[in-house]
C-alpha cells in the first residue's frame, strides 16, 4: 500500500501519475481539508475535488481545478442579484457540493461522503479526508488574518503572509481510515504540494506526525520548489516571508523529522549535499509534470526509490 499526502493541483498530479502505475487496491490517498468552505450554503471541498475530479478524468486541464468544459450560469444569476461571486463554482461543481452537502445532513461523515461521491465517479483510488472534523486555514498578513480562500481567490494570494495558522485542528482527529492505511503503508509519500498551505494541515493534526514516524514504511517528499520557484502558487514567496529558504533545502528542513528520502529536480542537484546534511537520502530526478508520461515516468521512479530503500 502506498500513500499519498496531497494538497490541490500538485498532488493531483502525482496521484494521477501513481494511480496510472498502481492498481486502485495499493494506492490511497489522504486530501487536505484545511481549504474547505461553505459558500452559499453549500460545502465545497477543493483539494478533494481536484483530485477526484482528476482521477475521473474530467478536471478542467487549463486550470488543473473545477471540471472540464462546465458553466457558470448559477454564478452568472447570483451576479445578477449583486451577490459575491468571486469564488469561481461552476455548475457541475456545484451539484458535486450540493450532493456533499446534503448527504452531510443526512449524517454520513465527510469520509463516507467523499467515498460515495469517487464511487459515482468512477474512482476506484480510495481517497480520504484528513479529518471529518472542520480544520480552517488562516493566512495572517499586513492587511489582518484571511480565511484561506480569500486570501488565495478573492485577494489573489498577492498578501505577504506573515503567519499562518490551523483553526479547530487542536480539537481535530485524523480520519481513523487514513490512520489505518498509514499504518500499513509500504510507503508514506508527501506530494509536491504548498507545505503550508496544503501539507501543513494534515501534518498539524494531533497525532499524525507521531503516526507517520511509527510507519515501518518508507516516507518519501517530492519537492513542489523548482529552482527555488513553485510551479504553481505562492509556496516560495510563503517560505520567504516565513523566515525560511525558499529553496528544496528549506522544504527539506520542514520534513526533517519524517523522511527517509527527498527527490529533488535535476536543477537543484548542487543541493543534494546539504538536504543530506539534515539526515536523508536525496535523489535526483525530472520532478516537472507537464503531461500525463511525465506523471507515469515521475510515479514509476518514486516506486523504485521506495524498492530501492526496503531493500
Amino acid at each position: 500500500m502506498i500513500v499519498l499526502l496531497s494538497g490541490g493541483v500538485g498532488g493531483a498530479k502525482l496521484a494521477e501519475g501513481l494511480a496510472a502505475v498502481l492498481p486502485a487496491s495499493h494506492l490511497a490517498i489522504v486530501g487536505n481539508t484545511g481549504d474547505d468552505l461553505e459558500w452559499y450554503g453549500v460545502r465545497v471541498c477543493p483539494d478533494l475535488d481536484i483530485v477526484m475530479y482528476t482521477l475521473a478524468g474530467i478536471v478542467n486541464r487549463e486550470t488543473g481545478w473545477g471540471i472540464a468544459d462546465d458553466t457558470f450560469h448559477a454564478l452568472e444569476m447570483l451576479g445578477r442579484y449583486a451577490q459575491e461571486t468571486w469564488f469561481r463554482l461552476g455548475d457541475r461543481d456545484l451539484a458535486t457540493a450540493v450532493l456533499r452537502t446534503l448527504r452531510l445532513s443526512q449524517g454520513l461523515s465527510l469520509t463516507e461522503v467523499t467515498e460515495r461521491l469517487c464511487r459515482e465517479l468512477g474512482v476506484r483510488t480510495r481517497l480520504i479526508p484528513m479529518s471529518d472534523d472542520p480544520v480552517r486555514t488562516m493566512v495572517r498578513t499586513p492587511a489582518g488574518e484571511l480565511d484561506f480562500q480569500n486570501y488565495f481567490v478573492a485577494r489573489g494570494a498577492q498578501d505577504q503572509v506573515v503567519g499562518v495558522r490551523y483553526a479547530g485542528v487542536e480539537k481535530a482527529v485524523p480520519s481513523p481510515l487514513a490512520l489505518t492505511f498509514l499504518e500499513a503503508a509500504e510507503a508514506i509519500i508527501i506530494a509536491p504540494s504548498n507545505p503550508f498551505l496544503s501539507i501543513g494541515p494534515i501534518l498539524a493534526l494531533p497525532g499524525m506526525r507521531a503516526a507517520i514516524q511509527r510507519r515501518h514504511g518508507v516516507t518519501l517528499a517530492v519537492s513542489p520548489l523548482v529552482a527555488g520557484q513553485a510551479l504553481k502558487g505562492p509556496a516560495a514567496s510563503m517560505m520567504q516571508s516565513l523566515g525560511y529558504r525558499p529553496d528544496a533545502v528549506g522544504v527539506a528542513g520542514l520534513y526533517h523529522d519524517l523522511l527517509d528520502v527527498f527527490v529533488i529536480d535535476a536543477v537543484d542537484a548542487p543541493l543534494a549535499s546539504e538536504i543530506e546534511r539534515l539526515g536523508m537520502a536525496v535523489a535526483v530526478r525530472q520532478t516537472v509534470m507537464t503531461d500525463l508520461e511525465s506523471k507515469r515516468m515521475l510515479a514509476a521512479e518514486i516506486l523504485q526509490i521506495v524498492r530501492g530503500v526496503r531493500k
